[in-house]
């Protein structure tokens, strides 16, 4: 799921490459909401080629708070 992705990656250092087809479509997910800002394969069928994560925007960073609050 795009928000576990999320929360995996938010200690990661950044830019991050993802070469697994899944996170790629987190990755695209996650950017079409506004979540990270992302390098993706031009193609929308090429998941099988890496993306960069860039940086988790600001709405991303609220989103996870967000995700710890419902948490608690």
């Amino acid at each position: 799921m795009p928000m576990d992705f999320l929360r995996r990656i938010e200690k990661e250092q950044l830019p991050l490459t993802v070469t697994d087809p899944l996170d790629t479509r987190n990755v695209a997910v996650l950017t079409a909401t506004g979540l990270v800002e992302a390098i993706l394969p031009q193609e929308s069928e090429a998941f099988d080629l890496p993306g960069v994560v860039l940086r988790i925007t600001p709405s991303g960073r609220v989103e996870l708070q967000r995700i710890r609050d419902k948490s608690a």
